[in-house]
């Protein structure tokens, strides 16, 4: 029934995108960046279009866009017409409209200079990044385009991953895959022949980031998608990191690949901070990722009668923790060698969501007293927008 009203819902936005389109010459021989209706006007009415094509588009009907319309709308040059395309020319027509007199590709480029030239020489770390989601801006970037390894970060695309495939209500049994884990991995301490929802286990990931969990998640995923219960703890597992590699394209993170889904130090496991940016948003999308992630402590009860209780690695979130931050409302730390310590912070401050992005800090506390740094970034009134990812 949810997945019928949600295709009649998308014929009748169908059926509007039409009517409003219907203006739009059939042979136009030109474009112009953003003006997708062709009244020589960038404004919500662009944006608008934008949004009802990606919404006709993602419900597997012909959004019916020309090929100029298609150049039009692609402002970020990602190959794709989405959403974020849309809240960059509502952004420009917000800018424009106050009196802005840069261009479109000029505005989106970051060529105009808007912010001060912030660079935070203590902690040291590998990269670090601050990104405003509502309106699309990096506020802050730090060799946000080197390559890192992941850590724990990875348990964010993870579970974005089997939510993507899967129910949180899908009991889930755990079984031999645990022979798979790394020894001096961190723990939810899940048992062989434990059942429990996926929700809650995905709770035990990315709380008190299980590596257990992450295999149980793993294989559970690519045993229902594949469709091949015989498939063995291994197979199951290299299933799943194409599942995740494939999923991390889709969401825009051009830059990274996974080949576990804990993201224990391999050369094949790799990403950037301005991917990790793009997983932090789509990830803070998710409703259950974002309830558990901004969850400080949590008891669970498992299907099998067994229960425990978990308590987040994020000290942000900790009301105990001298790092806690009332702005803090999730996200996910990492450690490896490789990595260093690492963590992606989710703030929301005066309605506004912000994600930061923190990587390859020497300890524990220096990715805390980084990414608060970074956080007293927000508190500046900036009115114009930085470069986009």
């Amino acid at each position: 029934m949810k997945h019928k009203i949600l295709f009649i819902s998308a014929l009748l936005i169908s059926s509007s995108f039409c009517s409003a389109n219907s203006c739009i010459p059939a042979n136009a021989e030109s474009y112009t960046m953003g003006d997708i209706n062709g009244d020589a006007i960038i404004d919500s009415r662009d944006a608008s279009l934008v949004l009802r094509y990606y919404a006709v588009t993602s419900a597997g009907i012909n959004g019916r866009f020309s090929a100029e319309q298609m150049l039009a709308s692609d402002v970020n040059k990602d190959n794709m017409t989405d959403a974020r395309d849309a809240s960059l020319i509502l952004g420009y027509y917000a800018y424009s409209s106050a009196g802005g007199n840069l261009s479109i590709d000029e505005y989106i480029s970051g060529t105009h200079e808007t912010l001060p030239d912030i660079h935070i020489d203590s902690p040291l770390c590998r990269s670090a990044a601050l990104f405003c989601a509502d309106t699309q801006t990096m506020l802050y970037a730090d060799k946000i385009h080197e390559k890192t390894a992941p850590a724990s970060i990875t348990k964010l695309l993870t579970a974005s991953t089997a939510l993507h495939y899967l129910s949180p209500e899908t009991v889930v049994t755990v079984g031999s895959e645990l022979s798979l884990v790394h020894p001096n991995s961190s723990l939810c301490l899940i048992q062989q022949g434990h059942k429990l929802k996926l929700f809650d286990l995905l709770t035990g990931m990315l709380l008190p980031s299980g590596n257990d969990a992450a295999y149980t998640v793993a294989v559970t995923t690519a045993r229902t998608v594949s469709r091949n219960t015989a498939m063995s703890d291994a197979e199951a597992v290299q299933y799943f990191c194409g599942l995740m590699n494939d999923f991390a394209k889709n969401i825009g993170m051009k830059n990274s690949h996974f080949a576990s889904p804990e993201g224990w130090d391999s050369p094949d496991t790799y990403t950037t901070a301005a991917d990790l940016v793009k997983l932090a948003e789509y990830a803070f999308s998710v409703p259950e990722i974002r309830e558990i992630t901004g969850t400080y402590q949590k008891k669970v009860y498992f299907v099998s009668g067994e229960n425990i209780t978990w308590t987040n690695t994020n000290n942000l979130i900790n009301p105990n923790s001298v790092y806690y931050c009332s702005d803090a409302v999730g996200m996910k730390t990492g450690s490896t060698e490789d990595a260093g310590n690492c963590l992606i912070a989710a703030f929301v401050n005066n309605g506004k969501t912000y994600f930061s992005v923190v990587v390859g800090c020497a300890d524990n506390t220096d990715r805390y007293e980084l990414t608060r740094k970074i956080h007293n970034i927000i508190s500046y009134n900036f009115s114009a927008e930085s470069t986009y990812l």
